[in-house]
């Protein structure tokens, strides 16, 4: 297991507490279920998670807040089973993701044991970069159109 020293972050950034807490906390999550989060374009994602052994009514997705939580519950077979080999893992899981602002999650399908869970980054108006113009003294933004102007 890896270990990050995050000292300097600490002494050199304000406000990044969160972000270091999140490091350390991302190195000990479960590897129980599977998963691939994949970019699917600038401001879209895809998770992925191979849940063989489950069925659909025993899957819940949360999102509250900047979480999103997938949970996995199987339902008790009262049948008793002998296995010879147990390699499918039927036990309970709990996955929690941390989402950046503004991600949403857009939709969800089950389908041949894959969970597919689609989110995208909607940035509001408010918060995109934008360009500010510079005046002069006079409010002009353009030196050449004001010379140019003058001279017809």
């Amino acid at each position: 297991m890896r270990t990050f020293d995050l000292a300097p972050l600490y002494r050199s950034a304000i406000g990044f507490d969160r972000l270091a807490s999140l490091l350390e906390q991302r190195a000990d999550t479960p590897s129980y279920p599977p998963y691939n989060i994949e970019l699917v374009s600038e401001d879209q994602y895809r998770i992925v998670m191979a849940l063989a052994g489950f069925s659909r009514d025993e899957v819940e997705i949360l999102t509250e807040r900047d979480t999103l939580a997938v949970t996995g519950r199987k339902h008790k077979d009262d049948a008793q089973k002998t296995f010879l080999h147990r390699g499918i893992a039927a036990r309970d899981f709990e996955q929690r993701f941390q989402l950046a602002n503004h991600v949403k999650v857009t939709a969800a399908s089950f389908d041949n044991g894959m969970l597919t869970i689609e989110l995208v980054r909607e940035v509001p108006e408010a918060f995109k970069p934008r360009k500010i113009q510079i005046t002069d003294g006079n409010g002009n933004t353009n030196n050449v159109q004001t010379l140019e102007q003058k001279a017809a």
